[in-house]
């Protein structure tokens, strides 16, 4: 049903920059909605929607694919310098605009390590990966940069082909155990739903420049791997200590497990008045699991 308070129409189009995982299922939903969304690819392909757009190679869209955008969603990671690709090939384009917001997807390593804690919007963000760092970098580049932004934390993503389940299933899985830590995650169907009601509901709302957009149940990885193996009937092979895996694991894998942090969405699901679509990893992997999995469904 349509929100009586809705503040975009059918008249507005939106960019989707970056369309990997989160921006092509939000790309994915608002066309369901009967908005008219382009979404960006590094080279050109038959998608009728999707523009060229590479920053590496100075590939910038057509006036023609500007036309008429009144919304902005950027989910483009920070290039290696730091800096934001597309403020730096884009910012005078889309400050000549007429837009009505920007979004940026970033992520919640800005807060960095609390040792288990909560963090929320109004703590400093203290990152320690150097991805983290680029990330704040960048966050800092569009607050500056005078256009209507909104920026998105966000934690671990999981949803449709991206879970638990395909690693397991793929062999792919690494059952690791590390004392008192803990993983804030989302669903992607919820990124894009809190960015939805956000803007329609924006006239009535407080605006909130950053945002997280996390569940309510930070939980072991444990937790998840053994939900997962439970749903599909299997045993769970025992886990094996951080400290005994770690050098079989990735300096990125690595990297994950250096941090424990607890997400706080209460801006956004109790201020804002958002209700999660999935409120924890069971209810989200269930779901996804009868759909997928369970073929006496």
């Amino acid at each position: 049903m349509t929100n009586p308070a809705s503040t975009i129409n059918n008249k507005n189009k939106f960019l989707i920059l970056g369309c990997g995982y989160s921006g092509s299922y939000f790309a994915k939903t608002i066309r369901g909605l009967g908005y008219n969304a382009l979404t960006s690819s590094r080279s050109k392909n038959k998608d009728p929607n999707s523009f060229v757009f590479n920053s590496a190679d100075g590939n910038t869209p057509s006036e023609k694919v500007f036309d008429g955008v009144t919304h902005i969603l950027s989910c483009i990671p920070p290039d290696k310098n730091g800096k934001d690709p597309v403020l730096r090939s884009l910012k005078n384009k889309l400050k000549s605009l007429s837009l009505e917001w920007v979004g940026y997807l970033s992520t919640t390593g800005v807060y960095g390590d609390t040792k288990g804690d909560w963090v929320s919007e109004s703590d400093q963000p203290n990152p320690f990966q150097e991805r983290s760092h680029k990330r704040l970098n960048c966050e800092k580049e569009w607050i500056e940069s005078d256009l209507p932004v909104q920026i998105f934390r966000l934690p671990g993503i999981y949803g449709p082909g991206r879970s638990t389940f395909e690693a397991i299933i793929n062999k792919k899985i690494r059952v690791i155990s590390k004392k008192n830590q803990v993983f804030s995650r989302i669903h992607v169907a919820d990124i894009t739903n809190a960015i939805i009601y956000l803007l329609q509901n924006k006239n009535s709302l407080k605006f909130h420049q950053i945002i997280n957009i996390a569940d309510n149940e930070p939980c072991s990885q444990l937790e998840v791997i053994q939900y997962c193996y439970d749903l599909l009937g299997l045993k769970m092979p025992k886990p094996i200590l951080f400290e005994d895996a770690k050098e079989e694991l990735s300096p990125i894998a690595q990297s994950f497990w250096m941090e424990n942090r607890r997400v706080s969405n209460k801006l956004l699901c109790e201020t804002l008045g958002y209700k999660l679509m999935y409120k924890n990893y069971k209810i989200g992997l269930k779901n996804y699991y009868l759909n997928n999995y369970n073929c006496n469904s």
